[in-house]
């Protein structure tokens, strides 16, 4: 009789049962630049979903999917389809969007796109929705759909705009179009009739809530809580000084960021929501709780942005103290870096936010402690990853720019060509133009850019972030039978012919399912370009591609004005995938007990594709080459 093995299967079952007992329970969470997340190091914009996370307990997650320039048209279509992939029964969803569906006026994007492809002429702005229908129905959606997944989505009204009208925050501010907004006709868009106060037709909060209560789910109002929080402080100007980024009236700083990620948590609380889950400290805590400053080579530098928070604090004035561990400076305005710091907070209140750096000098993990003492003493785990990047082929692609979008190759990989969406390519040469290189690059006025325009030569009033379908795509992807490790991503860029000129710079090795920010600016000098330069830890296997996006906007309506690119690089090296070793700390410190198959087959080592691992200490970690 033929013996049966029961023990693959075992070990299988055994492996799985102790990745699913400690999965994490997950709120997503799903949004626009309000919500975002953003790069510390390069602006003061902070959206609030990256904050909520920090309000959770008992093994609760938050995973923010939220993108600037994102309208509920494109909540649904882009970031909900890449969120519902990881969404398990049980989870919550948190749905937030209005600030672009009113791009166009309260009309519908897409209709309105189609009334002028019917008379022979172009629209180039398909976001906005109208607030009683298609904004509805967008929200809708996502509300089924997470439903039919098992998980719980919640519906949250949009956060204010900060537009101070004597003592209150005006009907425009709150989302509410009424007092202006168009209809399109047949005959095209007409100025629709000035509503009543409580006419609530173009009230993009109010139809949200409506949303809710149709289908039976919470609904968190946001508008209103936003509208009093504002308004506590009493004038515009010292809202906009405490709570905004300096930028204009949407977008939040730290603290801002901060107050609406914990007024959403104390409103769930309040009604029952994940109540026993969420937590609202009353004394002193640091945000986040462990600081994972993320992997680098070594030799290089990590900072991470960290955030004093204290509410009640006894007694009402005093003083805190921060202090770290040898190997770990820390600062409050990333230049002057020291080893301890203090800072006094008045009214039992105290929110600060400072900076931990570590400079990379072993391989594998770099770990310290930062702690915290005022009445209580708060304990920091911090680390950082150091990664050494041997042998293999360098590999570098190189778009000059300044003549042509022709790449120079060097080494075994596949270049991605320049590519554009509703954008293309003005011209390479302006004899009128005086540009001002950075210091240490060797390059004159004569040296010259790629020139690049808005398709239909007129930048679009009103944009406040960047446009999902308007960028600038280049990439690299290895060869059949070959991975590359990305070590390098570098361009200048600047705008032409006006100081308006904004931009973000993303990398993204899915397909920008996902994204990484590269750059963010803001109403750039013109004909001054700046290097935008990253060294990430990226491994591309055959069939992965890096791509990198430039996606330009224009501070008000505008034409002619460009946006201008050099020097885009990206280099790394090239390795034959039979000799590929994984950039992980897994076993470099002798923890590894075995390596198993995903059906619990013992192996010598890491394989292609997922693997288990199991520790010394008893843990399974599930690893993907």
């Amino acid at each position: 009789m033929r013996k049966i093995s029961f023990w693959p299967l075992l070990v299988a079952m055994i492996f799985a049962f102790a990745l699913n007992s400690n999965a994490a329970k997950k709120v997503h969470t799903l949004g626009d630049s309000t919500m975002a997340n953003y790069k510390e190091d390069q602006t003061p914009t902070r959206g609030w979903g990256m904050y909520f996370g920090n309000f959770l307990t008992n093994g609760w997650t938050s995973i923010n999917y939220a993108l600037g320039g994102r309208d509920s048209r494109g909540g649904y279509e882009e970031l909900w389809q890449t969120a519902k992939k990881q969404v398990s029964e049980g989870d919550y969803v948190i749905i937030t969007f209005a600030h672009n569906d009113e791009k166009n006026s309260g009309m519908d994007g897409l209709q309105l796109t189609a009334y002028y492809e019917s008379i022979g002429q172009t629209w180039t702005e398909k976001r906005g929705s109208i607030p009683s229908t298609t904004y509805k129905e967008n929200l809708a959606k996502i509300v089924d759909e997470a439903r039919a997944l098992g998980a719980i989505p919640i519906v949250c009204s949009p956060v204010c705009r900060s537009y101070f009208s004597g003592n209150s925050i005006s009907r425009a501010g709150r989302h509410d179009l009424g007092d202006s907004y168009k209809i399109l006709t047949e005959n095209g868009p007409v100025d629709g009739p000035k509503l009543a106060a409580d006419d609530h037709t173009m009230d993009y909060a109010y139809h949200a809530e409506q949303l809710a209560r149709e289908k039976g789910i919470d609904f968190i109002d946001l508008t209103n809580a936003t509208a009093d929080l504002y308004l506590s402080y009493g004038t515009r100007d010292k809202c906009e000084a405490q709570l905004f980024d300096g930028q204009g009236s949407t977008h939040f700083n730290t603290t801002g960021a901060l107050l609406v990620a914990r007024e959403c948590a104390r409103l769930m609380k309040s009604q029952g929501i994940l109540a026993d889950d969420i937590v609202l400290p009353t004394d002193l805590s640091v945000s986040p709780d462990n600081a994972d400053l993320g992997e680098a080579y070594k030799g290089q530098t990590l900072s991470k942005e960290l955030t004093l928070n204290g509410f009640g604090l006894t007694p009402e004035s005093g003083t805190i103290t921060i202090t770290a561990t040898e190997g770990i400076l820390l600062s409050f305005d990333k230049t002057n870096w020291q080893t301890s710091l203090s800072v006094d907070y008045t009214s039992s209140t105290l929110i600060k936010t400072f900076y931990a750096q570590m400079v990379l000098t072993e391989s594998g993990v770099n770990s310290g402690v930062i702690t915290v003492e005022g009445s209580t003493k708060v304990e920091v785990p911090v680390k950082a990853t150091a990664v050494v990047l041997e042998g293999g082929a360098d590999v570098k692609a190189y778009w000059r720019l300044e003549k042509d979008d022709a790449c120079e190759l060097t080494g075994p990989a596949t270049v991605i060509d320049e590519s554009y969406s509703n954008m293309y390519v003005q011209r390479y040469a302006n004899p009128n133009a005086k540009t001002v290189w950075p210091e240490g690059t060797g390059y004159d006025a004569s040296r010259k850019m790629q020139r690049n325009l808005i398709t239909g030569d007129t930048w679009p009033a009103n944009e406040i972030d960047d446009n999902p379908d308007r960028y600038i795509q280049f990439g690299l992807k290895p060869n059949a039978g070959n991975s590359l490790k990305i070590s390098n991503i570098s361009l200048f860029l600047c705008g032409a012919g006006g100081n308006g000129m904004c931009a973000h710079v993303y990398y993204s090795t899915d397909d920008f399912k996902t994204r990484t920010t590269l750059f963010e600016g803001k109403k750039m000098t013109a004909n001054n370009p700046v290097l935008v330069e990253s060294t990430p830890v990226i491994t591309l296997n055959d069939g992965e591609e890096l791509l990198l996006r430039v996606y330009p906007w224009y501070n008000g309506e505008a034409s002619g004005k460009t946006i201008c690119l050099s020097d885009v690089t990206i280099s790394g090296r090239a390795f034959d995938a039979q000799s590929t070793a994984i950039s992980s700390t897994i076993g470099d410190d002798n923890t590894t007990v075995a390596y198993f198959s995903i059906d619990g087959r013992q192996q010598q080592s890491l394989s292609h594709g997922i693997n288990l691992v199991r520790l010394t200490d008893g843990s399974v970690r599930k690893i993907l080459r």
